[in-house]
């Protein structure tokens, strides 16, 4: 893994978190027990502060950012799946983030929300809990019913990671 410290703040990843080899994390980064980052992902915590919360997991090529003196939080069991871009923004505990996402600023995204792939939160959008959006820019469509397929990613999706995760931990090795 690539830790960087910058002006005095430095990384903190918990020895039960899965940083990948390729994975880059500068400044005021936290990444959680059972959290994990995957190849490629950059969180740049320069100018500002990211919190991975416990379980959650931020898949490759994602990258995290925020601007000056905010708080980017990833809540627990919250997935960022691949190649999204998180600014400035709250994604809730439990939620997911679909594929090719981009969060603006000030957006917050509530507890077991899906948003799907390729949509766009502009600035200041909130999401409610339990809801699926979609689009560009992103609008809520309905709420996630039980046993729908929304449902089955949000609760299927964080032990997934984490278990992949200490498999990768255990068994990647350079060739």
């Amino acid at each position: 893994m690539n830790l960087y410290s910058f002006e005095g703040k430095s990384p903190t990843v918990h020895p039960e978190a899965f940083v990948a080899p390729t994975a880059t994390l500068i400044g005021d980064v936290t990444i959680e027990k059972g959290a994990s980052v995957w190849y490629g992902a950059v969180l740049r915590a320069d100018i500002c502060t990211i919190i991975v919360r416990e379980g959650a997991n931020i898949q490759d090529n994602s990258v995290v950012h925020g601007a000056p003196h905010t708080t980017v939080e990833i809540g627990a069991n919250a997935t960022v799946a691949h190649s999204c871009v998180v600014h400035g923004s709250l994604l809730g505990e439990g939620s997911l983030l679909g594929n090719g996402s981009t969060m603006l600023d000030d957006v917050v995204i509530g507890a077991g929300s899906l948003i799907a792939a390729g949509s766009l939160l502009t600035p200041g959008t909130q999401v409610p809990d339990g809801v699926l959006a979609a689009g560009s820019p992103a609008v809520v469509k309905k709420p996630i019913e039980d046993g729908s397929m929304p449902q089955f990613w949000l609760h299927g999706n964080p032990p997934y990671y984490q278990e992949l995760a200490q498999r990768h931990a255990a068994g990647i090795e350079p060739v």
